[in-house]
């Protein structure tokens, strides 16, 4: 018996926004597991914002996604046949293979995750990537300490969103958090942010500055977010560079931060990482964040989009901030 899963290809490299036509949808046929195998039916799957870099042919931390092949990528499904021991029909398995309704996996591919207390979903937001993210972030790289005040931009997002509230339960003493809409920054007070700062309502440079000086500040755009940063930040500051997607589509290089020489008048650290590169954080992160999840300081929100056939246009809406929270593909 075969099982028909309908995969997205990348047909040709975006320049600058990708369009429809980069990608193309295809059907294939995938036969029964055999030993050691499982096949999963994926019911969420992640587009996050790495992806776009993975969509230039670029020597990168992780390879480029392959012309006219399916992508990949964050997911999470039901066990529908199983050849593995240990892994059963209807457990819901994490694994990598997403941009696709079903996939045929080795066992030692996808990792058993308890759905009895949260939804499968949250392993690819909260519970998943995007939340250690934000743990790696304020903890091991740009450490907050008792009293700080923490700056986060894109802080409506997955990782941003997770980053204010982990900084809070940190003993951070002023969360600021930046997004783009006022329905977006009513969601923030609501997670506990201090100061939820509109970026389209005014420069955020000018927004930031009426808030004191900053000692953490956790990049998710760069651009003018990490210029009007580096202006507020404390002496001896912490920058995590963990993502600039205000660049991520620009046709030409970005100028820059123009104020690069106060990294040095005010001594301060910025470092870039991959969460992948802490691994080793994984259970410390699991141990805590799911205290922080039972006692109710550790929420988040997601933004559904329907369909594998939908799933490019979820990928654009995340580039254009349509999410609030995690964006998935519920397929």
């Amino acid at each position: 018996m075969t099982t028909t899963a309908r995969e997205i290809h990348l047909a040709a490299r975006p320049q600058g926004w990708p369009t429809a036509d980069d990608f193309r949808t295809v059907d294939v046929d995938l036969p029964d597991p055999g030993p050691g195998e499982v096949l999963v039916r994926n019911t969420f799957m992640s587009v996050d914002p790495y992806m776009r870099g993975r969509m230039n042919d670029v020597k990168s931390y992780v390879p480029p996604f392959a012309l006219d092949a399916v992508m990949d990528g964050g997911a999470v499904g039901e066990v529908i046949a199983s050849g593995a021991d240990g892994i059963a029909v209807g457990d819901t398995v994490l694994h990598q293979a997403g941009w696709r309704t079903h996939a045929l996996l080795s066992a030692k591919a996808v990792r058993k995750v308890d759905v009895s207390h949260v939804p499968a979903s949250a392993y690819l937001g909260t519970l998943g990537m995007p939340g250690m993210t934000a743990y790696v972030g304020l903890t091991r790289i740009a450490p907050v300490e008792e009293g700080d005040t923490v700056f986060i931009s894109g802080a409506a997002g997955a990782v941003g969103s997770a980053a204010g509230q982990i900084a809070k339960q940190l003993g951070a003493a002023k969360v600021i958090g930046s997004a783009g809409s006022a329905e977006k920054c009513a969601w923030l007070t609501e997670l506990g942010f201090d100061v939820a700062l509109n970026y389209k309502d005014a420069p955020i440079g000018r927004e930031l500055r009426e808030h004191g000086a900053v000692n953490v500040y956790f990049d998710n755009v760069g651009g003018e977010h990490l210029e009007a940063a580096i202006f507020a930040m404390a002496d001896h500051g912490r920058i995590a560079e963990c993502g600039m997607i205000a660049d991520y589509n620009a046709d030409n290089p970005p100028a820059g931060p123009r104020n690069m020489m106060m990294m040095i008048s005010k001594r301060l650290t910025m470092r870039g990482f991959i969460v992948t590169d802490h691994g080793d954080a994984t259970s410390e992160f699991y141990r805590r964040a799911g205290a922080w999840v039972a006692d109710g300081s550790l929420t988040w929100r997601e933004t559904l989009v329907d369909g594998i056939d939908n799933a490019v246009d979820a990928f654009l809406g995340l580039h254009r901030g349509d999410n609030t929270g995690k964006m998935l593909v519920q397929l």
